[in-house]
């Protein structure tokens, strides 16, 4: 049933949403998710997400992870460094973990979450377009769209986690942004050689190309130049593949089978300040990064199940949900998690997407030490699973 008042409402149903929505349920924090679009019926996306270990965690605490139909482990992850002799293979020993993540289909996860959360007690409503945001003091206010009626309803705290569009109707919210001038293009890819369980992250001057364990098979996310990328999604099976072999080298034979294709701009982009009077952001509001080491989505759940132990903190120590205390208490507790994040695959587009000669013998340098070097590789790698905070 929906009243016309929240602790907590939720502005955009994707992954980072629902999971935010799925950890207040059960505490005592009436939530309500609005989501502006339907369910989508068939594989709308077919994006790969890495999830980290860290985020299989957290999956699993909110019901998810045994509902999702395929998740394929990385137990190998094999970095190098394209015209240079460095490369570093990273396993789970070297982070004291069963395995360093899995790989899921975004579609997947998306109806798992969403079959879990219509199962839940949570407030939800899809095709709910949000129109207006106002905030006091005291209180947010959400004006939205509902099978051709305006409504409202108000809330101790809105959080945005609809990508950061509503975020400019908030004065002191303010983006900075970076364009890399590259896309990323997707596919699923079928190679000669047969592997399970190893990543492959390849350095390249236009950018890294990534291959994701998918079965036997894999999922492929290519960085390209926009000159480009019209004509690489346009060609046929066999000249894409002709092609993806001649950039990523012979490691897996040929490339056999490629599926559907589409691609998408990369861009840096992140919120001066994630909260602001009674609103808080998080995900794809709060920050936008390169798919390089498949850091956003993870670094998005971790701010979802943060801000939920925030708020059941507050309410167990009987504060109010929402005010300025406890939004800075949130802020700082995420920004070494969100800054690290971004700085990290900011420096790695940085350090290895050029044509310097000095600098990809620096970086294989610096591969070929990280490979040498355990105490090394368990930061790193820790890092990558659980954030900054290690």
């Amino acid at each position: 049933m929906i009243t016309d008042h929240y602790d907590i409402v939720i502005i955009g149903g994707g992954p980072v949403g629902m999971a935010l929505a799925l950890a207040l349920q059960d505490t005592g924090i009436s939530s309500l998710l609005l989501e502006a679009r339907g369910v989508p019926e068939k594989d709308e996306d077919p994006r790969p997400l890495a999830l980290s270990h860290g985020s299989h965690l957290i999956l699993h605490r909110l019901g998810v992870w045994n509902k999702l139909a395929k998740k394929t482990p990385i137990t190998t992850i094999h970095i190098s460094n394209r015209g240079s002799f460095g490369q570093t293979v990273l396993t789970p020993e070297d982070a004291g973990v069963p395995a360093l993540g899995f790989v899921v289909n975004y579609h997947d996860l998306f109806c798992s979450m969403h079959q879990r959360l219509t199962t839940s007690s949570a407030g939800y409503i899809a095709g709910a377009i949000v129109t207006r945001l106002e905030t006091t003091e005291n209180l947010g206010t959400v004006h939205f769209n509902y099978q051709g009626k305006e409504q409202t309803v108000t809330a101790q705290l809105l959080v945005l986690a609809d990508g950061g569009k509503l975020a400019q109707q908030l004065p002191d919210i303010t983006y900075q942004t970076h364009d890399y001038h590259q896309y990323a293009v997707v596919a699923n890819i079928k190679a000669q050689k047969k592997q399970t369980g190893i990543a492959y992250e390849r350095f390249t001057a236009d950018g890294p190309v990534a291959l994701l364990p998918n079965d036997e098979d894999f999922a492929l996310v290519w960085t390209v130049s926009p000159e480009a990328v019209q004509e690489i999604t346009s060609l046929g099976d066999s000249d894409f593949l002709l092609r993806l072999h001649r950039h990523f080298g012979d490691r897996l034979g040929k490339f056999t089978h490629a599926g559907k294709r589409s691609a998408f701009p990369l861009t840096l982009k992140h919120a001066i300040s994630t909260t602001s009077q009674r609103t808080a952001l998080i995900g794809n509001a709060a920050q936008t990064l390169h798919p390089v080491a498949g850091q956003g989505f993870n670094l998005g759940l971790r701010d979802a199940y943060e801000l939920a132990c925030e708020a059941i903190n507050t309410q167990s120590a009987s504060r109010e949900i929402g005010t300025t205390a406890m939004l800075s208490g949130y802020q700082q507790k995420r920004q070494m998690d969100s800054s690290g994040g971004r700085i990290f695959t900011d420096s790695l587009i940085k350090l290895f997407s050029n044509d310097s000669t000095i600098l990809k013998h620096v970086c294989g340098i610096g591969l070929s030490t990280l490979d040498c070097m355990p105490p090394l590789k368990r930061f790193v790698a820790r890092r990558m699973i659980f954030g900054a905070r290690g």
